[in-house]
């Protein structure tokens, strides 16, 4: 019997390695073939694959790709509707802003013209003086035509309104309520001129027709004499300002009309006539002046002409009365005691007084010399004027940024605030 060999260790046998070798190839093939399936998958359909999420590199980038979509006809026709509107817009509120500036430099240029128009030299050549006829039966009225003619002035002879009178009228620039038909603006100012005996005539006649019983300013029938046509003006003409001129002779001034001898001589005669002017006055707003001939009344109407052209100018700057007050404690003025105490600030206000002279430099100047006569004084003890003259050029101001002097300009100008003798001096 043969004998059992039993194998000390494991053999592996050729036959067992190449079944190994073939279920590794088998198994690689396997793999292999499902790798080419995908392959070929993909590759089959590569925008399936990446609809589906693949994660292949051209998946990627197809999927990362913007997609633009045209638009249409309706949106591009809308779309530049839009723009043309906006367009449109634009060139509209340029247009409206374009057309404001024009308006608003169109009101300004108007507005200069009429300030233009307004001033004095050339308002007065819209004046016209309306001259009544009765005046030229005297040859004394050519002094005042040739004057106005001179000076180029309006002028119109009339047979109408107040007799012996003067009044002005204005060519209206605007629409007013006071305009007529014709574009006319009657002044209210109103000269009536007349001889001394015209006036006594007047004297006459309110002594007659004026009842001392009644009511002073009321009328009654009488002769037509030249009060009865003033009153009726001023009756039928309300806010109008009437001055009676009244020409008198040298021997008139000088003797029984004169200021001097009117007060010593009051007879029955010059009672009447006082009480005559402080009717028209008090009751009537009628002022009397008298004056020596026609060269004076020219005068009078001439001055008058000029300021009836700066009434408007005036009205409409409305420069107050006292331009020079102030608000605030500078109006106020400065108390000064009976110890006086206030002194101090009242010379420091004249020092500030004048021109470009701010505080802080009147200040220097105070604490310097507290008071005028110290100051005279000082300019006393000087020998010569030059001297005087700078004595407080040197004084330092205290306040600013950097250090100042009083300096020589309004140290000469102190000088010659207290120490000049001419009232009629500048100080500048």
């Amino acid at each position: 019997m043969s004998a059992v060999h039993r194998a000390n260790t494991w053999d592996i046998s050729d036959s067992e390695n190449e079944s190994d070798d073939i279920k590794a190839s088998s198994s690689s093939c396997v793999i292999l073939d499902q790798n080419t399936s995908i392959n070929e998958s993909n590759t089959s359909s590569p925008s399936a694959r990446a609809e589906d999420g693949s994660i292949s590199p051209e998946g990627v980038k197809i999927s990362g790709r913007r997609r633009t979509r045209r638009r249409t006809r309706e949106e591009v026709l809308e779309e530049l509707e839009t723009r043309t509107a906006a367009k449109e817009r634009r060139r509209e509120e340029k247009d409206k802003l374009k057309e404001k500036k024009l308006q608003e430099q169109q009101i300004r240029k108007e507005a200069a013209e009429r300030l233009n128009l307004l001033k004095p030299e050339n308002f007065i050549k819209s004046l016209t003086a309306h001259i009544h006829a009765v005046l030229l039966q005297d040859a004394g009225c050519d002094v005042l035509l040739r004057t106005l003619d001179g000076l180029q002035w309006r002028n119109r002879i009339e047979n109408q309104g107040l007799p012996n009178s003067i009044r002005w009228t204005q060519q209206a620039l605007q629409q007013t309520e006071d305009e007529d038909e014709d574009g006319v603006i009657e002044e209210d100012q109103v000269l009536m001129v007349i001889s001394h005996n015209e006036l006594e005539d007047m004297v006459m006649s309110h002594k007659t027709v004026t009842n001392q019983s009644a009511l002073t300013g009321d009328m009654y029938e009488g002769a037509e004499s030249q009060l009865d046509h003033l009153y009726k003006y001023l009756t039928r003409t309300a806010g109008k300002v009437v001055t009676i001129l009244v020409m008198i002779g040298h021997q008139q001034r000088s003797g029984s009309w004169g200021e001097d001898d009117f007060d010593l001589h009051l007879d029955q005669h010059h009672l009447d006539t006082e009480e005559l002017l402080v009717h028209l006055q008090l009751y009537w707003n009628v002022a009397v002046h008298f004056l020596l001939g026609w060269q004076e009344v020219t005068d009078h109407v001439v001055a008058l002409t000029k300021a009836l052209s700066k009434r408007p100018y005036k009205a409409l700057c409305g420069d107050p009365d006292l331009g020079f007050c102030m608000d605030g404690s500078w109006s106020a003025g400065v108390r000064v005691d009976r110890d006086g105490h206030g002194l101090a600030q009242v010379w420091t206000r004249q020092i500030q007084q004048l021109n470009r002279v701010s505080p802080a430099m009147a200040k220097a100047v105070t604490s310097a010399y507290s008071s005028p006569s110290l100051l005279l004084k000082a300019y006393e003890e000087l020998p010569s004027e030059e001297e005087r003259r700078r004595l407080l050029a040197d004084l330092t101001v205290v306040g600013g940024a950097k250090e100042r002097r009083v300096g020589p300009e309004l140290a000469g100008r102190v000088h010659r605030l207290l120490t000049s003798q001419n009232p009629h001096l500048l100080l500048d």
